[in-house]
């Protein structure tokens, strides 16, 4: 069936226009992280002020933090080693540096550095959700020689790492960034991103590359990534990730380079930020030209390689409502001065980009739909005057009987869950396998996800 979408139970964001068939009056609208606390201050002496590519994820009870420590004094000439350093939480917002006693820092072990050698710059660790994976080998990180290619790296405890090979396993591109991989649990391949130049090598755009693989060892040959309707832009990093609560869609967030820009007095010119992208495939994109992130009101903030988020999206609880889940990221700041640290941000579940109408209202129909389940779960936002109101039609866009926005019971509010309900109930076990659209009328109103669920 044409332009038919068989969404069965899984949930469905608008971060992009994949469902939506017709809008009036209504448009996509990117949302804005908030600014927490800072988690992080990179102030050991195995650290300094050039820490980065930082990555965070959930490991059953712990949250686990990998960086690079390093530092670069561009005004004293002083650098030290680079080292990939390890923190932990239970809570990923309160961080500790265990003692891991692996290597040495002028003279003593006393230190939370858990890789010294190649791929130090930019190790980037992940854990390997294949069922077919190796205990001895259930984590693994990449890390770069700039000069040779991308290394593996394997380890049975996240704290011990050996190299899963002596040669790099990907050597075209440039990887001076934060490369990474992960396990995509639906296409059942090992999925890479890392950077390279697109036209012309340096003359060109910083740019992401990406490849795959059966067994994290043979990859295939790296291609550019393509953007829907945004010119090129250099960019960094990508922080790409399956979101976990909906893997078949792919959010990124890369950081943005602009090096002709030189906002504050600093011998290395460049101004950065982070913004926002989602694929369903992996390879085309829509990018977003407004700011995700920006560098704000913090002058430390408007120096080149500020603003870099870290790759990993964590589930915290709101400190507003503790009763419910939020998202938590994080960004560095203070790059190349003494403040270098690494802040946390937070923002809705599902809510990276809304369906949005503003109080004068407006409506959006969805293309086909096929579903599982038998009842409709919105994430959405209201003000005390706004409300959503939902239409079913079949694919002609006639209005199944009952099931009209006249039948609908006004919705509004805030809530991450909450049933559509009609006057004759909220049961479409009824319409299950068969093609429908959906009509969602808004004012003053934001729309985030929806899902169908057995309830």
């Amino acid at each position: 069936m044409k332009n038919v979408r068989n969404i069965g139970t899984r949930l469905e964001l608008f971060v992009d226009d994949c469902l939506i068939s017709e809008m009036k009056d209504v448009s996509l609208k990117l949302h804005n992280p908030l600014p927490q606390e800072i988690v992080m201050e990179f102030n050991k002496p195995w650290e300094g002020n050039t820490c980065g590519y930082v990555t965070v994820f959930k490991d059953r009870d712990i949250f686990r933090m990998y960086y690079r420590g390093s530092n670069d004094d561009v005004k004293n000439a002083f650098h030290h080693h680079q080292f990939a350093c390890y923190a932990e939480s239970t809570d990923a917002i309160h961080w500790t540096r265990p003692e891991l006693n692996l290597y040495k820092f002028e003279g003593s072990k006393r230190n939370n550095i858990v890789w010294d050698g190649i791929g130090s710059h930019n190790f980037t660790p992940f854990f390997d959700t294949n069922p077919d994976a190796k205990v001895q080998e259930r984590y693994k990180a990449l890390g770069s020689d700039d000069q040779v290619g991308l290394f593996a790296f394997v380890s049975d405890d996240g704290i011990n790492w050996k190299l899963f090979k002596d040669k790099p396993i990907i050597t075209k591109g440039a990887f001076d960034s934060q490369n990474l991989a992960f396990y995509d649990m639906i296409k059942k391949l090992y999925v890479e991103y890392h950077r390279g130049w697109s036209q012309g090598g340096y003359r060109g755009f910083r740019a992401i590359m990406t490849c795959v693989s059966n067994d994290f060892e043979n990859w295939s040959e790296p291609e550019f990534l393509v953007y829907e309707d945004t010119p090129e832009e250099h960019l960094y990093t990508n922080a790409i990730t399956p979101y976990f609560r909906a893997p078949h869609i792919y959010l990124g967030f890369p950081k943005r380079f602009v090096p002709e820009r030189h906002k504050t007095q600093h011998p290395v010119p460049g101004v950065s930020d982070g913004v926002f992208m989602s694929s369903r495939d992996g390879k085309t994109w829509k990018r977003w030209r407004e700011a995700f992130i920006r560098p704000g009101i913090q002058p430390e903030r408007w120096i080149n390689r500020n603003n870099m988020v870290a790759w990993g999206i964590i589930e915290t609880k709101s400190k507003l409502n503790p009763q419910v889940s939020e998202l938590s990221i994080y960004s560095s700041e203070g790059y190349y001065t003494e403040k270098n640290r690494l802040r946390r941000y937070t923002i809705r579940t599902d809510g990276f980009v809304s369906v949005n109408a503003n109080g004068k209202g407006g409506q959006f129909i969805t293309y086909p739909v096929l579903f599982e389940g038998n009842t409709l779960v919105i994430n959405y936002s209201t003000s005390a005057a706004g409300k959503i109101l939902v239409g079913v039609m079949d694919e002609n866009k006639r209005y199944i009987p009952g099931f009209s926005p006249e039948d609908c019971i006004e919705i509004y509010g805030d809530s991450i869950e909450e049933t559509v309900r009609w006057k004759s109930g909220n049961n479409l076990e009824k319409l299950k396998r068969i093609p429908i659209c959906l009509q969602f009328i808004l004012q003053d109103a934001d729309l985030y996800s929806i899902c169908f669920k057995n309830q």
